[in-house]
């Protein structure tokens, strides 16, 4: 098939037709955030609403992981309208995330502080009111450690096991700031389809799911566990208010 070309942040690139912009963008050196998208997904979701860009003619901004390339396209990752909303939606995502970096098994490999810089966002946000969720870390698994006030609903590991591993065993439960991502029934990661596969230690692109690889995990757990305590605390020292979830 004979390449097209288009312009994005006025350099012109040779592409297929119908190619992802996303993927087009970060081949090419150009960074736009994302989250939830995974080069292997087949259609993508654009839940995470963080890959924003502004297309020439056209009126709104558009996801670039649910855009096509097309011929003679101009593509700007730097429009205002783009950025605004983008940052909105990073914004929204901290509010329900504990940020506690230096703790963190993760640290490192994040995905949010790349984010963060890329935007021009702080991660300790006070745009919009913490809900910070109030779980139990989930250490059941041989390979893995579930801390789900951590997760950022980006769906890659219910992605992965149920079209990679045809499983339903893993998946989004209840709406709005109440929902996270639990197991069949709410059952032990340790005791699910999945419990094994350390790969969704690399899928993840936070601190929700980490291998169990560090001699010290023990010790770090222990010392996760009290910062999301100090964390949640400090949001809300009546502990009446804003609490997401519980036991």
């Amino acid at each position: 098939m004979k390449p097209i070309q288009i312009t994005i942040d006025e350099k012109e690139i040779k592409c297929s037709n119908g190619e992802t912009l996303l993927w087009i963008a970060l081949d090419h050196g150009i960074y736009i955030p994302h989250l939830c998208m995974s080069r292997e997904m087949a259609e993508p979701h654009g839940a995470c609403r963080l890959c924003f860009v502004e297309l020439e003619g056209v009126d709104w901004p558009v996801t670039a992981c649910t855009t096509k390339a097309k011929e003679k396209m101009v593509i700007n990752t730097k429009g205002p309208m783009a950025l605004r909303l983008a940052r909105t939606a990073f914004e929204l995502t901290l509010s329900n995330h504990p940020v506690d970096c230096a703790h963190c098994l993760k640290r490192g490999s994040c995905e949010l502080p790349k984010i963060a810089r890329h935007l021009g966002v702080k991660l300790r946000t006070k745009k919009f009111k913490k809900f910070l969720r109030d779980r139990p870390i989930d250490e059941t698994s041989p390979v893995l450690i579930y801390d789900p006030n951590k997760c950022v609903l980006c769906g890659r590991c219910v992605w992965y096991c149920q079209e990679k591993l045809n499983t339903r065993s893993i998946g989004f439960a209840y709406r709005g700031f109440q929902r996270w991502v639990t197991t069949f029934n709410d059952e032990p990661v340790g005791l699910s389809e999945y419990g094994d596969r350390v790969e969704l230690a690399e899928i993840c692109p936070v601190g929700a799911f980490v291998a169990k690889t560090r001699r010290d995990s023990k010790s770090r757990i222990n010392e996760i566990r009290r910062m999301n305590h100090d964390n949640h605390r400090r949001e809300y020292p009546c502990d009446c208010e804003g609490r997401v979830g519980g036991h």
